[in-house]
């Protein structure tokens, strides 16, 4: 009897708790997981050293940025971050830092500002300060040869890859530097483990990476200190900034 009520104190002391952090246990297990990001192949849209919160069987979207399993010439795995590009069916086409989708021209802006500082000055002032001490001069090297921001594994700015069926095009934003399905191919659904949607750490400025989309067009907006109303969720951006990807109409370790 006295072991009983020793229960049924503990259990209305630490119900609600122990609860709780089995539901953040088990969610951790098969809803989220933390990403941190190694390294600038998707600069500038996500730094080095940066926390990411991945949300696991979402469906996967173009432009979407997602967590892949990459797996080595040697078998080894290791997780990478990269944006998808190319859906299963697809026919990319790049000619010269301009993307043509089934025939589409399509924009980018994601790499407007690195394709800016390309044509500067080969993102030579980019690839210099305390950030690029190990790479910057590797960096730099890659991207003086480079005829183009985008070119494939042979350099060339214009190239062609059809996918298959069941096949995902994956790019770094930095296309100079990233290590990505133009060297190690395409990736299946299966290897795709889930969204990054935002960015917990640094926490301010608060960044979402979630892309709405709608005819393949996406933008994106700093809004200012105003309170909005989309749909039926209203929402004040705080005084440092709110950054969020809008279409224009609706619709890990890094390397």
């Amino acid at each position: 009897m006295k072991k009983s009520n020793t229960a049924v104190v503990i259990l209305k002391e630490w119900g609600l708790f122990i609860i709780f952090i089995s539901i953040i246990i088990l969610s951790r297990l098969y809803l989220w997981s933390p990403v941190k990001v190694d390294g600038h192949s998707m600069d500038p849209t996500l730094a080095n050293g940066e926390y990411l919160l991945v949300l696991k069987y979402q469906s996967i979207d173009r432009f979407d940025i997602v967590v892949a399993t990459e797996t080595d010439k040697d078998g080894t795995t290791k997780e990478i971050v990269k944006r998808v590009i190319g859906m299963p069916g697809d026919t990319i086409q790049y000619e010269n830092d301009t993307l043509y989708i089934n025939g589409k021209k399509t924009d980018e802006p994601y790499l407007t500002d690195y394709i800016k500082k390309f044509k500067e000055d080969k993102l030579q002032s980019t690839y210099t300060g305390d950030d690029y001490d190990d790479n910057g001069e590797f960096f730099r090297k890659l991207a003086a040869q480079a005829q183009a921001f985008t070119v494939d594994s042979e350099g060339s700015p214009v190239f062609t890859i059809k996918l298959l069926d069941d096949e995902y095009l994956l790019l770094g934003d930095d296309r100079i530097v990233s290590k990505d399905s133009r060297q190690v191919g395409t990736f299946q659904k299966e290897q795709i483990q889930g969204e990054a949607t935002f960015r917990f750490w640094p926490m301010l400025p608060f960044k979402t990476y979630k892309a709405y989309r709608t005819q393949l067009n996406v933008n994106w907006v700093r809004f200012k200190r105003r309170t909005y109303k989309l749909w039926n969720f209203t929402f004040q951006e705080p005084s440092n900034g709110l950054f969020l990807k809008i279409p224009a109409t609706f619709s890990a370790s890094c390397s």
